[in-house]
């Protein structure tokens, strides 16, 4: 049996935990079932958005006419478009393997616990004095033959020439959005009304609306049958009012959810514990019900964002290696979605807020005071404040318009560092850039406080 200080399940961002330990000169056993780098870096949010970057580019030529312009897109070039971000996926393992240095031993294969410290993988036994389990999750799994994942669209080994999407989340509309703006044939899928349910609903009202204006959507409706043949799938639809259609296209993609990979670790061999939805879990310092097992990212099922899994890598190397003995709270955790309109947002919804009895108001603020908002020529854009009119404590912000996923950093700062939406009412902005819309949307949560302390 070969004996470690750390031993790590999951090379995706924990790859770069591995290599911070390792410099410290402790051993380290990495274990992971594919390419490093996680589903993050090869089959999620970077390619993902690489190809989006294309999707904004032929919106823009697509939509030029309301800027009095008159253009033609000649030629969408998928092939070179797909082979680029094919390339970039083939390069991420390489990359993650080069920033190994040689404390770490890194182990191609599916790593499983045999007691509390002992994991076997590739029939080798391993131990250490701490072990973390970072195995992130996996799409749901497909009920038709030949059906797709998110995890088969990158890369992408055929592109085909229409695609049936069954899902209404965030992966669902990034990437029926991507795959429409670059000419793949796109049918959505979504069995209730509703699009981006998550999401506060006023953002999810207009999102829909313009999401709709775009993307051929199909509501109320779910698959009855799907056979694949001839390298297509014949596919019968049923609506609400169990009425019947038949369709032919090349691919069918289920974008329903993601899973915990805990089944594949046999915990029932350990102390370990998982939830009711089949994540593992952890007390307030990551810690699972076995002494210096720890679990982090998807895997604790908690957040289930890159960016907080970075930050919980973070705070767990602290923990473990500079003594920073406290629990981490996340103060705000901020989410986008990288779609057309483009959202961002950050805190409660308002039928949160409602829920928890708070003491609010809402400032609901279109972006027409900035001039380059104006120049977008779009009607839709607004930011959402939802304010505790008792201190004017930020409870949330949601935005929808270009450029969203930026704009909120500058909410966010105030947040974190001294919680009141006057701040932002104080600040200078530079005329007349975007984010100066968030000038009017201060002002008017401000009055609304204001004028509610007045009456009462």
């Amino acid at each position: 049996m070969k004996t470690y200080d750390l031993i790590i399940i999951g090379g995706g961002r924990a790859a770069n935990l591995a290599n911070k330990v390792a410099k410290l000169g402790k051993k380290v056993a990495l274990i992971e079932k594919s390419s490093l780098g996680g589903t993050c870096a090869n089959r999620g949010c970077v390619p993902s958005k690489l190809l989006i970057s294309y999707a904004d580019v032929i919106r823009n030529i697509e939509e030029s006419s309301r800027h009095y312009i008159k253009s033609n897109i000649e030629k969408i070039d998928k092939e070179k478009i797909f082979k680029e971000n094919n390339d970039f996926i083939k390069k991420v393992d390489e990359k993650y393997m080069s920033k190994l240095n040689e404390n770490v031993d890194l182990y191609r294969g599916l790593g499983f616990f045999l007691s509390n410290k002992i994991i076997e993988v590739n029939n080798q036994k391993l131990t250490a004095s701490k072990i973390i389990i970072a195995t992130g999750t996996s799409p749901k799994e497909v009920p038709y033959k030949n059906a797709w994942t998110s995890d088969d669209i990158f890369p992408l080994k055929k592109i085909p020439k229409s695609i049936f999407i069954v899902g209404s989340g965030f992966i669902a509309c990034e990437l029926a959005n991507a795959l429409d703006a670059l000419g793949i044939k796109i049918k959505l899928l979504v069995r209730n009304d509703k699009l981006l349910s998550n999401e506060d609903e006023d953002i999810s009202k207009v999102f829909k609306e313009e999401f709709s204006k775009k993307i051929d959507i199909a509501f109320n409706t779910s698959i009855k049958d799907a056979k694949y043949e001839n390298e297509s799938f014949n596919i019968v639809l049923e609506n609400k009012n169990k009425e019947i259609s038949n369709h032919t296209c090349e691919s069918l993609l289920y974008a329903i959810g993601r899973e915990s990979n805990a089944k594949d670790l046999e915990l029932e061999n350990t102390s370990i514990q998982i939830d009711d939805r089949g994540f593992i879990k952890r007390d307030k310092f990551f810690e699972t019900n076995a002494e210096d097992v720890y679990v982090v990212g998807d895997a604790a099922g908690e957040y289930m964002l890159q960016h907080t899994a970075a930050y919980e890598m973070n705070y767990l190397y602290k923990l473990l290696y500079e003594e920073e003995k406290k629990a981490l709270k996340f103060k705000y955790i901020p989410h986008a979605v990288f779609t057309d309109p483009e959202i961002a947002s950050v805190g409660m919804t308002e039928r949160e807020a409602k829920e928890k009895g708070i003491n609010y108001v809402v400032s609901k603020t279109d972006w027409l005071a900035s001039a380059k908002a104006q120049g977008t020529k779009l009607e839709y854009p607004f930011t959402k404040l939802i304010i505790n009119r008792d201190n004017y404590e930020i409870l949330a912000c949601h935005m929808i318009g270009p450029q969203s996923s930026t704009m909120i950093h500058q909410v966010l700062t105030v947040m974190h560092i001294d919680n009141d939406v006057r701040h932002l009412k104080e600040m200078l902005y530079i005329h007349p850039a975007i984010s100066e819309s968030l000038l009017p949307a201060s002002i008017n949560a401000i009055k609304k406080i204001e004028s509610f302390n007045e009456k009462n």
